[in-house]
C-alpha cells in the first residue's frame, strides 16, 4: 500500500468525485483514477463505486477511511516527536566515567543540569576509562569522561582539565607538614596505599622505586575510594589523584612533599564524531564542557 494512493483515495472520498478531488489537490484526474484502481487491486476489494453523479464509498472503503485517519494522525504525531528530538531539549543519554572521577565531577553537574533541562534523561555508567572509551566507540555510551585516552579515529576528544596522581598523606597531627628528608623517611616507612588496577599508580610506584623511595610495606587496594578512606584514617601515605584526594573533605589530605614524583593526568570529554547532533545532544555536550572548564580553574592540593 502506497501512502500517496491512500491520500488520493481519501481525497476522492471526501470531495465526492474524482474531478472535484483532482481540482482540490491539483493532481490530474487520470492519475487519481489510476492510483485508486491500484489501491483496490492491492487490497483485493472495491473501495469506491463510480456513478455518473459521483462516487459511493463501499463498506470496505468506509473501514479504510477510519484506518487511514488513524494512520495519518500517527504519522503527524511521529513527525512532531522526531522534529522535537532534533530541535527541542528532549532525549536520553548515557554519561560514562570512572567512579572516583564521577564522585567529584558529577555532584556539581547533575543537579543543575537536570533542573535546567527536565526533558533530558541522563543515565550514569561507571567503569575504568578504557572501558568507557570502548563504550563510546561502540555507541553504548554517548559521552565519556576519560583520563589520558588514546586517540581514536571515531572519537572527538575535548580537553577539560588536568589532574595528577600524587603521594598524599593525612594532614594535621603532631607531624604536620614535613621537610623533604622527613617526607622520604615517612614514605619509606610505609605502608604505601595504592589501587593496584590503576595504571598511573603502577607507573608512579615504578618512579618511586627508581628513586629509592618505594617502601617494602605496601597495601594494594581494589579501588581509589578505599585507598582514600585508609589514607584519611592515617594508615599511611597513599597514591591518589589530587582531585580525588581533595573532594568531600577538603584539607584532610595533603601532598606529602612537592619534590616527590607524580604522574600528570588530563581528563577529556569523549564522544563520537558522527554523533547525531540534536539540540539535546549539543545541550549535554556543552554543559559537560562548561562544568569541566569550571573545574579547570580550581587547583586541588596546591
Amino acid at each position: 500500500m502506497d501512502l500517496n494512493q491512500l491520500r488520493y483515495f481519501v481525497a476522492v472520498a471526501e470531495h465526492g468525485s474524482f474531478s472535484a478531488a483532482a481540482r482540490a489537490i491539483k493532481v490530474s484526474q487520470p492519475a487519481l483514477s489510476a492510483a485508486v484502481g491500484a489501491l483496490e487491486k492491492d487490497l483485493g476489494t472495491t473501495l469506491l463505486l463510480r456513478q455518473r453523479d459521483g462516487i459511493v464509498v463501499t463498506s470496505s472503503g468506509d473501514e479504510l477511511l477510519v484506518r487511514a485517519a488513524e494512520l495519518f494522525t500517527l504519522l503527524t504525531r511521529t513527525r512532531e516527536v522526531i522534529r522535537g528530538l532534533q530541535d527541542d531539549d528532549v532525549g536520553s543519554f548515557v554519561v560514562g566515567c570512572h567512579e572516583s572521577l564521577g564522585a567529584y565531577f558529577l555532584p556539581g553537574f547533575v543537579p543543575d543540569f537536570l533542573r535546567a533541562a527536565p526533558g533530558i534523561q541522563i543515565t550514569l555508567a561507571n567503569a575504568p576509562s578504557a572501558e568507557v572509551t570502548r563504550g563510546v566507540v561502540a555507541r553504548e555510551i554517548q559521552f565519556g569522561l576519560v583520563v589520558n585516552p588514546l586517540p581514536h579515529p571515531d572519537l572527538v576528544l575535548v580537553e577539560l582539565f588536568r589532574d595528577a596522581m600524587d603521594v598524599v598523606v593525612a594532614s594535621g597531627g603532631a607531624r604536620g607538614k614535613s621537610d623533604v628528608k622527613d617526607a622520604h623517611a615517612r614514605l619509606r616507612a610505609g605502608p604505601l596505599l595504592f589501587a593496584a588496577r590503576v595504571a598511573q599508580c603502577q607507573e608512579l610506584l615504578s618512579r618511586l622505586a627508581a628513586d629509592g623511595l618505594a617502601p617494602e610495606r605496601r597495601l594494594a587496594c581494589g579501588d581509589l575510594e578505599l585507598v582514600k578512606a585508609l589514607a584519611l584514617a592515617g594508615v599511611g601515605p597513599a597514591l591518589l589523584p589530587r582531585r580525588v584526594a581533595a573532594y568531600g573533605q577538603p584539607g584532610k589530605l595533603r601532598r606529602l612533599h612537592p619534590t616527590l614524583p607524580y604522574i600528570q593526568d588530563t581528563i577529556y570529554l569523549a564522544f563520537r564524531g558522527d554523533a547525531h547532533r540534536t539540540a539535546a545532544m549539543l545541550r549535554v555536550k556543552d554543559a559537560l564542557i562548561a562544568h569541566g572548564r569550571r573545574l579547570a580553574a580550581v587547583t586541588p592540593l596546591a
